[in-house]
């Protein structure tokens, strides 16, 4: 039998690349994407799904909680994974709370609303959901920053110390889930995340942003000295995470979803600009518009995640590094910029 699935958000750059990969390997599921558009959505990513029968879309934010108990109802939603959020740190700083509102309430509404439909009361599932399962997703920002000893690496038990207004209020949310999982028993899993990169990413962020600044011959802004550090992981590597918990992954854990290819900045800029210089040649280097700029307010020093838990407990492994996950990425922007 079909099984209806809620995905929330999935018009943005992870989610658009989840739902085709998912349909494609899954034909016993219908998908159900929730997503308000706002500017980081775009439905042009996901136009090779529109012709999918599977596959519906509907316009809407997930803080509206009688449109998300329609749909529970309308679609008999038998599984959530919850990619929507506000998640650029920049546009945290200058409007906190839209993020909070976002990021928090529109988590409590999903998980509020799943609750009520699948349970009969605190740990007493209705029969038909006994296999439901709410999965959300989260960022390895939540954790704060790290020391610069290659040793020091996120885990499932490091504590959360978030420093900006968008890991705060994911860490708020990852705090709602949990509480759902314990209080009520409702079953649970949350990942946390690296820094994606891939295609369909918005151009806001940093690897789009050096392509496109590049190609268009304008400076290309570094943060600070470009040595703050983050671990890559690239966008399919963490779809197929994200799959393998949300079947397999044990109920309340946490699971960490790391690429281990860590990078500073100024290694990521320059490593793109090699490439451009040998795919896109012009008179000078690409690496001479490289401008470093004022440092962001609370710049995290160092992001990275040990993903040795979900690795040995349920077989994931990233299948792409850094070196040739970022020439799949740009030779995607240069079909996207018509180069």
């Amino acid at each position: 039998m079909m099984k209806s699935i809620l995905l929330t958000g999935t018009a943005g750059f992870i989610g658009s690349n989840f739902v085709p990969y998912f349909l494609e390997k899954y034909s016993d599921y219908k998908l159900i994407n929730l997503d308000l558009l706002t500017y980081a959505g775009n439905l042009e990513n996901l136009k090779e799904c529109v012709d999918n029968p599977r596959y519906k879309f509907i316009k809407g934010d997930i803080c509206n909680r009688e449109l998300v108990e329609f749909i529970f109802n309308e679609y008999d939603i038998e599984g959530v994974i919850h990619f929507a959020a506000e998640s650029h740190v920049d546009n945290s700083i200058k409007n906190p709370g839209v993020f909070i509102e976002t990021n928090v309430n529109g988590t409590f509404t999903l998980i509020d609303v799943a609750y009520k439909y699948w349970m009969e009361k605190p740990f007493t599932y209705k029969e038909k959901y006994k296999k439901c399962r709410f999965h959300h997703i989260s960022t390895d920002e939540v954790y704060g920053t790290l020391s610069d000893d290659p040793k020091d690496l996120f885990t499932e038990e490091t504590p959360y110390a978030p420093n900006s207004p968008y890991s705060a209020s994911k860490a708020s949310s990852d705090m709602v889930v949990r509480s759902y999982q314990e209080t009520y028993g409702l079953n649970t899993v949350i990942t946390n995340c690296s820094n994606n990169y891939g295609p369909k990413q918005h151009d806001e962020k940093l690897i789009p942003t050096i392509i496109r600044k590049a190609l268009a011959n304008e400076a290309i802004p570094i943060y600070g000295d470009g040595k703050n550090i983050r671990d890559w992981l690239y966008v399919l590597d963490h779809c197929k995470g994200i799959d393998r918990v949300y079947h397999t992954g044990k109920e309340a854990n946490v699971y960490n979803i790391g690429g281990r290819n860590e990078r500073t900045n100024l290694q990521i800029v320059d490593r793109i600009c090699t490439i451009l210089d040998e795919r896109v040649p012009k008179e000078k280097s690409y690496k001479e518009l490289i401008t470093f700029v004022e440092d962001r307010a609370g710049h995290d020093r160092r992001y990275a995640i040990d993903a040795t838990k979900l690795e040995n407990e349920l077989g994931w492994k990233a299948d792409e590094n850094f070196d040739t996950g970022i020439v799949l990425t740009i030779d995607w922007y240069l079909e996207k910029y018509a180069i």
